[in-house]
């Protein structure tokens, strides 16, 4: 609980606390009707506002801290969890209530004490359950909001920082000089360069609404990086997709593969004697992307695969794995069937 709810559960606990016996107060007049029958206790008063306060604040702080009631809430175990919240109050209400009487003994409404005092109780439970619920609710909204500025401040830095690989000299000297090179020895090859080199600019522009898209549109992409890859680096760079048309409409956050290409292009060495080989596949319910180690000395800021996992783990509700090997580079992505 934060300090906000914290304060809420107080002051609804010594609110409902006091208006639950607030029909007490009614026997201070001397000509009511309440007052014929039952003599005003300002001690016994005192008393039944504090347990009433002491039980919803106790029924406030089990259900909204972090505990193991609140784990069965969400695994959706409601059986121990309300058997647990009944117990809670049968042990009070017989308690506090059987002290009371015995201490407090000068009532004329024996016959029906216990029913009174199980009225009230059942009331303190029920409007403290309503009050949960709605403590829930906006902690639920208050979590979608701060998700949503997480994902945004995501998609911002991973734009930012596409972008800047894209707009990057050395990126650009690379693409210009072998859209350069090709257009001398074979313009109609050139032509296929800028088609690719257009789609890359072009999906990385564009953010779909949903943030989440095909896998088929994802493999597209990264086939027209890929081209552009292999025009630069020709037979030293070699991509292999292994992967069956029925998880083509599987869905993965935008822009998950194109990063990890770059990576693996600019952390490897690649030449024709040992080719820098990329491996598209799917296991299990992942896709993965591996490639061969040929580590060669390059800056990375360390944010890509970061701010990958982070926006997996808001739009998947999982995280990306990754796995390092003397030989390999592994990244499994997990995808979303539709």
């Amino acid at each position: 609980m934060d300090k906000t709810e914290k304060q809420i559960c107080l002051y609804s606990s010594a609110l409902l606390a006091l208006l639950l016996n607030a029909g007490k107060l009614l026997a201070l007049r001397d000509n009511g009707i309440l007052a014929r029958y039952w003599h005003f206790n300002t001690a016994e008063f005192i008393y039944q506002v504090l347990v009433q306060f002491v039980f919803c604040h106790l029924v406030f702080y089990l259900n909204l801290r972090h505990n193991r009631l609140t784990v069965w809430r969400a695994q959706s175990k409601y059986l121990p969890y309300i058997s647990i919240n009944l117990l809670l109050g049968l042990v009070f209400m017989f308690f506090f209530g059987g002290l009371q009487r015995r201490v407090f003994i000068d009532t004329n409404f024996k016959n029906i004490y216990w029913a009174t005092y199980m009225a009230r109780f059942g009331l303190a439970v029920i409007l403290s359950g309503i009050l949960i619920k709605i403590i829930l609710l906006l902690r639920e909204a208050k979590q979608h909001i701060q998700e949503n500025e997480r994902l945004k401040n995501a998609y911002t830095v991973a734009e930012l920082e596409l972008l800047k690989e894209q707009l990057n000299p050395h990126f650009l000297f690379n693409s210009l000089s072998s859209l350069s090179g090709v257009v001398r020895e074979n313009p109609t090859l050139a032509q296929q360069y800028i088609k690719h080199l257009s789609k890359v600019f072009r999906y990385s522009m564009v953010k779909p609404n949903s943030n989440l898209v095909t896998l088929a549109d994802e493999l597209e992409m990264v086939n027209s990086f890929a081209e552009l890859l292999k025009m630069r680096l020709e037979d030293a760079f070699v991509l292999m997709v292994d992967v069956g048309k029925h998880y083509m409409s599987q869905q993965l956050p935008h822009l998950s593969l194109q990063p990890l290409l770059e990576n693996a292009a600019k952390h490897n060495a690649a030449t024709f004697a040992k080719p820098l080989k990329v491996t598209i596949y799917i296991e299990g319910d992942d896709l993965v992307v591996s490639n061969n180690l040929q580590p060669v000395a390059a800056e990375s800021s360390g944010i890509g695969l970061a701010n990958l996992n982070e926006r997996f783990r808001i739009l998947m509700g999982r995280e990306i794995s990754i796995n390092r090997t003397t030989d390999t580079f592994e990244v499994k992505l997990p995808l979303r069937y539709e």
